[in-house]
């Protein structure tokens, strides 16, 4: 008898070594979460085969694996950001952020948030020249999302003018940002170590 089949729109998250003629992947999706795929790879290359990729939006139709594993029977590509991939930056800082969201099972409640969360990220990853400050905001945000009160707990730990810092880079557009990258790499570090330190979010 054949297993069940998920019908799902997702987003592309990690992926790792081929195994055997499978190509592992971790996807996102805002009804299931965090689901762990294996697509097929052909012997020889054919048209009505679409590859997978990093940060890709894409309609699955999936056959139930064992422990938890989903095998992609159709796959139909939405969206493909393909300019992350343009400079070393942009592509660092959004592998770096979507294995965040691989690495942390999400709240059902929060899965809408994070799913629009992840094609908001994606999308300015692509077109940004600042993709450090495109990761902070959306490292910011999740956390958020997940219910943490970083606004009420962590922003007013901060130094007055570290305050001011993350206002302007939480509320005003990228493209009007000034802080250099030093010290937008400081203030992601200090809200890392309060994340390591005041939730169950893996940041590593």
């Amino acid at each position: 008898m054949a297993g069940p089949t998920l019908q799902t729109e997702a987003f592309i998250l990690h992926r790792t070594a081929p195994k055997e003629v499978f190509q592992p992947f971790t996807a996102f999706s805002a009804e299931h979460g965090n689901l762990r795929i294996l697509q097929r790879i052909p012997r020889k290359p054919t048209p009505t085969h679409a590859p997978l990729d990093l940060f890709d939006r894409v309609a699955l139709i999936l056959d139930a694996g064992s422990a938890g594993t989903w095998f992609v029977k159709e796959v139909r590509v939405l969206e493909r950001f393909a300019a992350i991939g343009g400079t070393y930056h942009r592509l660092q800082h959004a592998v770096n952020f979507a294995a965040l969201i691989a690495r942390n099972p999400v709240h059902e409640e929060s899965r809408d948030s994070v799913f629009a969360l992840l094609q908001t990220a994606f999308s300015a990853f692509a077109s940004s020249d600042r993709p450090d400050i495109v990761g902070f905001k959306s490292f910011y945000c999740f956390a958020r999302d997940e219910g943490y009160p970083i606004k009420e707990h962590w922003f007013p730990t901060l130094l007055r003018d570290d305050r001011s810092a993350v206002a302007q880079l939480l509320n005003q557009p990228v493209a009007e940002q000034s802080l250099a990258p030093d010290g937008v790499a400081r203030l992601y570090q200090k809200l890392e170590d309060y994340l390591r330190g005041h939730t169950d979010i893996l940041v590593d």
